[in-house]
């Protein structure tokens, strides 16, 4: 497995409340483990909650050095705990009231086996010779899209787009969505906020990660300049990974 990562706070705004984690190597029971999570609240709360969400996930899970029955359960009960203590903080402090995380993750065993999990709308694509978006957006435009009220298309311009129904919070917890798919070898994954997919349409993140699929951290520098080109109207965070096994 090869991978590159990269979090850029974007033209727009003063802060980045988006914070990622790549990792090629064996975390816990984990082979590998690639992480973006997209921070939301005022003050510093975004900031504290994807920083605290992504580095308690990676610190539990290295924490498991005994068997586990099921992967999924584990990063399913690890994301219920972290959702569990964020609803805490918050409590004990009024800047955090409020706060929350996006949440997308993977990791691939030696087989090309790929273990998914995701809340709010940062996402999860796979491309090959085509890319397909694996995640689905908790999010009111993608409901939207779901009951036929807008088309697809307009879903990436829709002004109500950043308006996410499912995320990790102080206000309650709630259960991620978890995918289980094979991935062929030479298949590139994405993982990316909405600061990248809201600025550049899928043909347009295909068409660059194809052209530089064997040179992934330029790959990941153009999608962010090109997002950044686009208006750069929210941090980008960009993870590229190849399955090289």
């Amino acid at each position: 497995m090869r991978s590159y990562g990269r979090t850029d706070v974007g033209i727009v705004r003063n802060t980045n409340q988006d914070y990622i984690y790549v990792n090629d190597s064996k975390v816990g029971p984990l082979p590998n483990l690639y992480i973006v999570a997209d921070g939301m609240g005022g003050h510093n709360a975004g900031d504290y909650a994807s920083k605290y969400t992504v580095e308690n996930f990676t610190m539990r899970l290295a924490e498991e050095t005994g068997p586990v029955y099921s992967v999924l359960t584990l990063i399913e009960d690890t994301l219920r705990t972290i959702n569990e203590e964020l609803i805490v903080k918050a409590s004990e402090n009024p800047d955090l009231e409020g706060m929350g995380t996006t949440f997308v993750m993977c990791s691939i065993n030696e087989d090309g086996q790929m273990y998914v999990g995701n809340i709010g709308d940062s996402r999860l694509y796979v491309i090959d010779s085509q890319i397909r978006q694996i995640t689905e957006d908790h999010s009111l435009v993608a409901e939207m899209v779901k009951k036929g009220e807008i088309r697809k298309e307009e879903a990436r311009f829709h002004p109500k787009k950043n308006v996410v129904t499912r995320a990790l919070s102080a206000l309650g917890v709630v259960t991620p969505d978890f995918f289980n798919l094979k991935l062929e070898k030479g298949a590139i994954v994405l993982l990316c906020s909405d600061g990248l997919s809201n600025m550049l349409s899928d043909a347009e993140i295909f068409e660059t990660v194809s052209e530089y699929r064997d040179d992934l951290s330029s790959a990941v520098q153009i999608l962010i300049d090109k997002a950044n080109d686009n208006g750069g109207k929210d941090n980008i965070s960009v993870i590229l990974i190849k399955n090289e096994d």
